[in-house]
């Protein structure tokens, strides 16, 4: 097992592993390029699960024959005991919206710290339902809903009603049945904040982790629910699903602006995600010893990806003619490997010159997949404090070497060009989502979010080079004193470059900034597939599509769920 002690020797001095540099790895593009690996927080969470047997059973479980009704599960793990509960509501076709703004759902839910008595649970069925428009306690610590897929739900329930099964096909085009619109945690709406559940939870205590298993809870009560209904809609021909059917559904997920902020605003977690990719993938490259069991599975990996890729369904041009060049890129390195190979360093230098982004990036996640001795032992150090100092003492000399040596990118733009400072992002009061906005043409600079951080670190680097002309010798405590809104921009300079990769490197204010890549990038880390975007602000995606089933836990387990392929179906379904 390995130590923060040793993290930091492989990270640092002259133990340190070769690390892909920082220009390279914080490029907006090349983040907006990830896939998800078996670092990415769905991975780690059900291989938690899995290793710890966690016991879920549902307590509560009153649904009538369409499906609606309350259901709630008690969570028995090592540590404690928790309760995930669910309601289920009945909602016509002209209510359903998948938008923000809705205020009704199939389905809402809550992760809820203990047992529920009755009283407690009459109190959140006052308040979860109503989502944004509710209050919940701090015993309550993630809130979500979901809205049923109009193309799989009933098509689902009347096929196994009829003693068939889903045709492999139509679920390979829509991989699930429900389709949640939020996951709000962190002390939203009344919850208990990160730092309680962080410090009480040991089970959730690593970034995201209770959002996912609210997700994927969600995902196994879709089948439950989509059964239960077959069922009783008609008990003699009813047949179940399955399992390797069940399997391949996920939840999906649709994922909007809200999250963009969230990339910029926690620059520290952010450094510590890629950072333990890098390192994972500096032990590959360096430590990946390429034997026989490597040469057979490599290629195997490769065309599981590719398949994975073909299978994933998108009418957006520009993530169909992405799809089509990482099938180039992966028969492009099957070509290049297939007689054999014999260093990982470089293979990777070789995809850097022949294959798209998408493509070398996947190589990665290949790369990654390979070694779980090298990797696996990483995903207990997701967590970062998230604290930016101010240091009062650094000289000005120092801290303008800092900006030259760290942010050369944010200096490079140039800012009086036309359209790099078209694009402003502010929040909405109706929804408290995030918005872009053009600065040419709409109103609202005034309630603009603080996410141009090239820009405010070039006007910071601007002032002081004028600050400096009269006063070298001077500290940041007196550059402060002269220039406080600088404050800010100071703070976050001097903290990231404690950090060994830092800030996202891109102008966000720029007209032609696509916010898809900061979305993807976190979606990325939480281990999603399936791309599909509706626009250059939002995308739907596919959550867990792969991952065991509850009643799966307890038996043989061998975390092979990387890029799930549609199981092979014969015969009539």
């Amino acid at each position: 097992m390995t130590t923060p002690a040793a993290i930091k020797a492989a990270l640092r001095g002259d133990n340190a592993l070769p690390l892909r540099p920082i220009n390279q790895v914080m490029d907006l593009e090349r983040l907006g390029a990830i896939h998800q690996s078996r670092l990415s927080f769905m991975r780690t969470l059900v291989r938690r699960i899995m290793r710890e047997r966690w016991q879920i059973e549902p307590a509560r479980f009153e649904l009538d024959e369409q499906g609606y009704g309350t259901v709630v599960y008690e969570i028995n793990t090592p540590n404690k005991l928790y309760s995930f509960v669910l309601f289920s509501d009945y909602l016509s076709p002209d209510e359903r919206n998948d938008r923000v703004i809705a205020t009704k759902w199939d389905l809402t839910m809550a992760l809820v710290d203990g047992e529920v008595d009755d009283l407690y649970l009459e109190k959140l069925r006052q308040n979860v339902p109503k989502q944004e428009a509710g209050r919940v306690d701090a015993r309550v610590f993630v809130l979500s809903r979901a809205n049923r897929s109009a193309r799989n739900f009933d098509y689902v329930v009347d096929q196994l009603a009829n003693s068939k099964q889903p045709d492999v096909a139509q679920i390979a085009k829509v991989g699930y049945l429900y389709r949640t619109t939020a996951v709000y945690g962190s002390g939203k709406l009344g919850m208990a904040d990160w730092e309680k559940v962080a410090s009480r939870h040991a089970d959730f205590a690593r970034p995201f982790a209770a959002e996912m298993f609210v997700c994927l809870m969600l995902r196994n009560f879709s089948l439950l629910q989509a059964e239960h209904i077959a069922q009783h809609k008609a008990p003699e021909s009813y047949n179940p699903m399955l399992p390797e059917i069940k399997r391949f559904f996920g939840i999906g997920n649709s994922t909007g602006l809200g999250m963009a902020p969230y990339l910029i605003n926690h620059p520290l977690l952010i450094n510590q995600w890629v950072e333990m990719r890098e390192l994972a993938l500096a032990r590959v490259r360096v430590l990946g010893n390429i034997n026989h069991r490597i040469q057979q599975q490599f290629p195997e990996l490769l065309e599981r990806c590719a398949v994975h890729t073909a299978e994933t369904v998108t009418e957006d041009d520009w993530q169909t003619a992405n799809n089509q060049q990482v099938l180039k890129d992966l028969d492009a390195i099957r070509e290049h490997t297939r007689n054999g190979f014999d260093s990982w360093e470089t293979l990777l230098q070789w995809s850097e010159k022949n294959c798209s982004l998408q493509g070398q990036e996947m190589l990665v996640s290949v790369m990654l997949e390979l070694y779980p001795e090298l990797v696996d032992d990483l995903e207990d150090y997701h967590t970062a404090e998230e604290f930016q100092d101010l240091d009062p003492i650094m000289p000005l000399q120092e801290l303008k070497q800092v900006i030259e040596d760290r942010y050369q990118w944010a200096l490079s733009f140039d800012f009086a060009a036309e359209g790099a400072k078209d694009t402003f992002w502010y929040r909405s009061e109706e929804k408290m989502e995030p918005r872009l906005g053009n600065a040419r043409d709409e109103d609202g600079k005034d309630k603009e979010m603080a996410l141009g951080v090239a820009y405010a670190v070039r006007r910071c680097y601007d002032q002081l080079s004028e600050y400096m002309a009269e006063n070298p010798e001077h500290s940041t405590a007196r550059f402060m004193v002269a220039q406080p809104k600088l404050r800010g921009i100071v703070r976050r300079i001097q903290s990231m470059n404690r950090c060994i990769y830092g800030d996202i490197q891109a102008n966000l204010l720029d007209r032609e900034i696509l916010p898809m890549h900061l979305l993807r990038a976190k979606l990325a880390f939480f281990g999603v597939g399936k791309f599909d975007p509706r626009s250059k602000l939002w995308v739907r995606n596919t959550m867990f599509q792969g991952a065991p089933l509850l009643e799966d836990i307890g038996k043989t387990f061998n975390d092979d769920w990387f890029m799930p392929l549609a199981p092979q179906q014969q015969g009539e379904f």
